[in-house]
């Protein structure tokens, strides 16, 4: 009796045991399907993974010493261009380094960021996480209600390199969107309008008027 005891303790304790750990294991298993990594929307090669809103832009859009440069600095640019993601996403956290350079005398030295934007007739509609003099850190509503929020610069001024490499955060998490630009927040707003659509793509902007040049590069984005 006391052998029998013995060997069926040790039974249940085994069964126990691979219960347990395989509990762990499932558990585990579960939370890697969930959490995804931070991906990276460059390559730092090719455009793959990018168009051109309307193709006979394209030219306007090269990839340079793993950077992706819009325009030379030198033409004038007669009419907005945008490269944007074939993907779309929703809640992230996209990061990645700018630079943007002209010659302010000459005309209009603007780009931005496209999120959570929609491509319809050759138009990108959506987000834009703004770029340039007089415009740093204001959020714009693209082609449909323009500036929802300015930036607040009172403490970006001490830290921006106008005509050199600085760091763009844009959050979005539900209704809430944040902007930082080299880890100063520079805006913050929350969409109260259930109709605006709440995914989409990715795009950079090149804005006409001027003999703007826009670089970007690290592009990367964190799903939340």
């Amino acid at each position: 009796m006391i052998t029998m005891y013995n060997t069926k303790k040790r039974v249940r304790d085994v069964v126990f045991w691979l219960c347990f750990h395989g509990a762990i294991l499932y558990t585990l298993g579960c939370t890697a399907q969930k959490t995804t990594g931070t991906i990276s929307l460059f390559n730092g090669t090719t455009l793959n993974g990018w168009t051109v809103v309307n193709a006979k832009n394209s030219p306007y859009w090269s990839v340079i010493d793993s950077v992706i440069v819009g325009g030379d600095g030198v033409t004038k640019i007669p009419t907005n261009t945008y490269l944007h993601t074939t993907d779309t996403y929703k809640d992230f956290e996209l990061r990645f380094l700018f630079r943007l350079t002209g010659n302010h005398d000459l005309g209009l030295i603007n780009s931005g960021v496209q999120y959570r934007s929609i491509i319809e007739d050759n138009k990108i509609i959506g987000y834009q996480a703004d770029i340039g003099k007089g415009y740093w850190g204001d959020i714009y509503d693209e082609h449909r209600r323009a500036k929802l929020v300015g930036g607040d610069l009172s403490t970006l001024k001490y830290v921006l390199n106008e005509a050199g490499w600085n760091s763009y955060i844009v959050r979005c998490k539900g209704n809430k969107h944040e902007l930082y630009i080299n880890g100063v927040k520079v805006s913050e707003y929350v969409e109260k309008d259930t109709n605006i659509p709440s995914e989409g793509v990715i795009g950079l902007q090149l804005h006409s008027g001027g003999n703007a040049k826009v670089e970007f590069k690290h592009i990367t984005l964190t799903p939340l």
